[in-house]
């Protein structure tokens, strides 16, 4: 029986995995490829899942689809969720290829013992993305990975370091993401220390997630001998992790509120507050000044994205100039009903991750980013709010 290919998405927060799965899905629908994925997010708000699933293709078919949340895939839970999720869609329809997109803090050995085990399927890729401007900024276009790792190991820690160049050790392809934001120079450098460090890789520079779906399906068997020591080597220390759901020292805090953020507060929060120690933080929010769409919230390290994702019911409703049929309306006053919240389905649910110490002091400002009452009354009279944030934006087309 041929087996079915299984391509692993591996990388460290925000490095680009879900823009690149979501380019694939869209791919896989216009090329006649059918694909199932696991979608892995270490937060219970699960963002990556939601993006993924108002997808068009998986909105046709939710059964192609698994999202883990609340863990980290390679925990010893996250693979039982993992072996139930790759059963199902065996059971249910045998696809081209299984993407499995992990969550940044997973590390790629359990799964890659798991998969070597598998009697149906047949892992092929194992693509580790990394973001070029972290790589730049943060350990000098590679040059200071390798000797971080080792500090730990003198000192006897492991840290997202550690995690960072196993990930490169055991990963078929490296996948450099935002290339487009550091010189040709630099991404050279990058990319000869990423080979100093595992010689049997490929690597490529991807921007905006476009990479061609048919090439993955040219990928032959993953090369279980080249990691066979490193198994031997990293085996007892990764045990002894099997049992964490979010290891790395990493701590996950969740804010939900349907109050607006203050956009000059933010603003100034975001300058004063946001550094590395945040490794990662995204969800959905809304800002006093720009009532009318839902925007995403995306970080990596001091890096902030803003999205346009949607507009809210409630804005739809409250627009004069609507331009749709009364049964339209009604309908949306009915699900707003249902919200039975003062601001209709406008809400903030964001999710930070990072260092324990850093990610409470953070959250914690972030939450007196909200209006206050006070605020809320003046607004409501149509107080205008200084808003800094950039008024361009630009939305970025997957070909």
């Amino acid at each position: 029986m041929k087996k079915t290919p299984v391509i692993i998405l591996n990388g460290f927060l925000g490095a680009g995995k879900t823009t690149l799965f979501g380019n694939l899905l869209n791919q896989s629908k216009k090329s006649n490829i059918s694909i199932c994925a696991v979608v892995n997010d270490m937060s219970e708000l699960d963002v990556d899942g939601t993006l993924l699933g108002s997808n068009p293709l998986i909105e046709e078919d939710k059964k192609i689809m698994k999202s883990i949340s609340s863990c980290v895939l390679s925990s010893k839970k996250g693979i039982k969720k993992l072996d139930f999720a790759i059963n199902s869609f065996l059971n249910s329809k045998k696809p081209d290829l299984i993407i499995v997109e992990t969550s940044g803090s997973c590390h790629p050995m359990p799964l890659i013992r798991y998969f070597k085990e598998h009697q149906k399927v047949m892992l092929t890729g194992v693509l580790v993305l990394i973001d070029s401007l972290l790589m730049a900024h943060d350990y000098k276009c590679g040059e200071t990975l390798v000797p971080k790792m080792q500090d730990n190991m003198r000192l006897g820690q492991r840290d997202t370091t550690n995690l960072l160049v196993e990930q490169i050790l055991f990963c078929s392809h490296i996948i450099l993401t935002k290339g487009d934001r550091v010189n040709k120079d630099s991404l050279s450098q990058i990319s000869n220390f990423i080979k100093k460090i595992n010689s049997f890789v490929s690597v490529h520079s991807v921007i905006y997630g476009r990479l061609k779906i048919e090439s993955l399906l040219e990928i032959g068997e993953y090369n279980y001998f080249n990691v066979a020591q490193l198994f031997d080597e990293l085996q007892p220390i990764l045990d002894s992790e099997e049992d964490s759901d979010k290891p790395y020292d990493l701590a996950t805090r969740v804010i939900n509120d349907d109050r607006p953020f203050h956009p000059e507060r933010l603003w100034n929060v975001c300058h004063q507050y946001l550094d590395k120690s945040i490794n990662r933080s995204k969800g959905f929010f809304w800002l006093a000044s720009r009532n009318k769409y839902a925007l995403l919230w995306s970080q990596a390290a001091g890096d902030v994205g803003l999205e346009i994702v949607g507009t809210w019911r409630a804005s739809i409703v409250e627009d004069e100039n609507h331009g749709l049929l009364e049964l339209e309306i009604d309908s949306l006053k009915k699900q707003l009903l249902k919200e039975n919240k003062r601001f209709g389905d406008r809400h903030c649910s964001l999710t930070i991750i990072g260092n324990k110490n850093k990610v409470d002091q953070f959250t914690n400002k972030l939450k007196e980013c909200f209006l206050t009452e006070e605020e809320i009354k003046v607004w409501q009279q149509e107080h205008k709010f200084k808003d800094p944030w950039p008024k361009k934006i630009v939305k970025i087309m997957n070909k």
